[in-house]
């Protein structure tokens, strides 16, 4: 677990955190408040994208990335297992995205939403077929998340 960890620290969360740093423009006590927040999104985002990429990380790479899983025998159990730590940190994650400075709100909204799809797919998808197939968010509803964000990001619903 430790591993899993460094390497979502390594390959996600700093990436918020740096992003996070320019938003808040020098403040630092806004940095520290949304800190969590910015790394509980980098790390949900990276894990949907691990989720995602099962089949291609597995087959192609002999790469496993989630701790305790045995994918050659992935079931519902672990999937529900994975996808309820993601949506832990998609939940602490949106408690920043709503504090972060204006300028910086509907882009990491947007990503939010886009990634918070994908999950939803991976969710209704089988665990076997997780592992068969790559799950994308087709170009339509990518359109309609962006509309959807636009207007709540316009009308302050964030």
């Amino acid at each position: 677990m430790k591993t899993f960890d460094k390497y979502i620290l390594g390959s996600a969360q700093v990436v918020g955190l740096m992003c996070l740093r320019v938003f808040c423009k020098g403040d630092d006590a806004q940095y520290e408040s949304l800190r969590p927040g910015a790394m509980s999104l980098g790390s949900a985002f990276q894990k949907v994208n691990f989720l995602r990429d099962l089949k291609a990380d597995f087959d192609d790479l002999n790469r496993t990335y989630f701790p305790n899983t045995d994918l050659d025998n992935l079931d519902e159990n672990s999937k529900e297992n994975i996808i309820i730590d993601i949506e832990n940190d998609f939940s602490e994650g949106l408690k920043g995205i709503k504090l972060l400075p204006i300028e910086a709100k509907f882009g990491v909204f947007m990503a939010y939403r886009y990634y918070s799809q994908l999950l939803k797919k991976l969710k209704k998808t089988p665990a076997l077929e997780i592992k068969n197939t790559r799950i994308r968010v087709p170009n339509y509803k990518k359109a309609e998340l962006l509309t959807r964000s636009y207007v709540k990001y316009q009308l302050n619903l964030l």
